[in-house]
């Protein structure tokens, strides 16, 4: 296995804690987050004056000699696979993907293929320089198997690094399209009374709680308070509405974190559940009088849930140019909203 060392020495006033200070000093081209660097002290990776440090809470002193060890990046067992894809931009550093409704982001035990992943791997062949040490893309979001859209994917240990630290600040840009059952009113005077819901200006709905596991349903996701749960905030604006009175809404949902089923959860505590959702869009029933014929089936068949992540902003990881990238809507939800505009 092939190995690049590192060496550096520590500069003036380190931090208290050594990850913390090799974060600071490790050479920018290294690209070696605070968690990677754990995970190689774990393995014996780092040496401080010639010693194996191994406690990231360790103190050190300026000047101290570092040397880190980096494994080559290696080939991964998922397979390659010749999976189409829409691709808006790529460079060396990462790739951004319009990603299909059906398609799983990542291999897991029960979809062990057809994923974006295995389809990035036949892309890129040997194109890719590889992430924390081995040659995969660098996965920093995903979105559920059947919400379209936009997704960013680095190629590169740096850009993994860059991008992931604008995730965790929340400084990515995220608008998502969706159609709701109901109308997210923000005069409506139920969602006043609601924990967890505010306004904003505009007419814009704020959902503001912690997000979990469902205590009794592993597969599902729930609105937790009083500090239980992962902090989500999701903000929606009204698009327009369908239905005479409105029964049905097209809302552009923004978020501020990046919870596991975020808008779907929060939209459906508001009481908006998605058009097609079957875990959490509820069984919802548009009166016949409401809209057309067409559009009711539509609705009632459409086999999905009605999200698209529409938009994505962030700064290039290397180049530090902002980047802003629109997919438009698949066909099915255009579509969808075509019967929807008929009477």
């Amino acid at each position: 296995m092939s190995v690049t060392t590192y060496r550096f020495a520590i500069g003036p006033n380190p931090p208290s804690r050594l990850d913390k200070a090799l974060a600071r000093d490790v050479p920018e081209s290294a690209s070696l987050s605070r968690t990677r660097l754990a995970a190689l002290m774990g393995a014996g990776a780092v040496r401080i004056d010639g010693a194996v440090a191994a406690d990231p809470k360790a103190k050190v002193a300026e000047g101290a000699a570092v040397e880190i060890d980096v494994a080559v990046a290696a080939e991964v067992d998922i397979r390659p696979e010749a999976i189409p894809l829409d691709i808006l931009y790529e460079d060396d550093d990462l790739i951004v993907v319009n990603k299909p409704a059906g398609m799983v982001v990542h291999p897991a035990p029960g979809t062990p293929g057809g994923t974006l992943v295995n389809a990035l791997l036949h892309h890129f062949g040997d194109d890719l320089s590889g992430i924390g040490g081995e040659k995969r893309p660098g996965i920093v979001h995903r979105i559920d198997k059947d919400t379209t859209g936009l997704l960013v994917v680095a190629k590169s240990d740096r850009a993994h690094h860059g991008l992931a630290k604008q995730f965790e600040a929340h400084s990515v840009e995220r608008r998502y399209l969706a159609l709701c059952y109901g109308v997210p009113d923000t005069g409506d005077p139920r969602l006043r009374g609601l924990r967890g819901v505010s306004f904003e200006p505009g007419a814009v709905l704020k959902i503001t709680t912690g997000l979990a596991r469902h205590k009794t349903d592993r597969q599902r996701q729930a609105v937790y308070f009083d500090g239980q749960g992962r902090h989500a905030i999701t903000s929606a604006r009204l698009l327009e509405t369908f239905g005479t009175p409105p029964a049905l809404a097209l809302v552009e949902c923004r978020l501020e974190t990046g919870r596991t089923h975020q808008i779907r959860v929060h939209m459906a505590h508001a009481g908006f559940g998605l058009v097609g959702d079957p875990v959490y869009g509820g069984r919802r029933k548009i009166s016949p009088k409401a809209v057309s014929e067409r559009a009711l089936e539509a609705v009632n068949n459409f086999p999905r849930q009605a999200l698209h992540a529409a938009t994505l902003g962030f700064d290039h990881p290397v180049s530090k140019e902002h980047m802003s990238f629109e997919a438009p809507l698949p066909e099915d939800m255009n579509a969808l909203l075509d019967a929807l505009s008929v009477r």
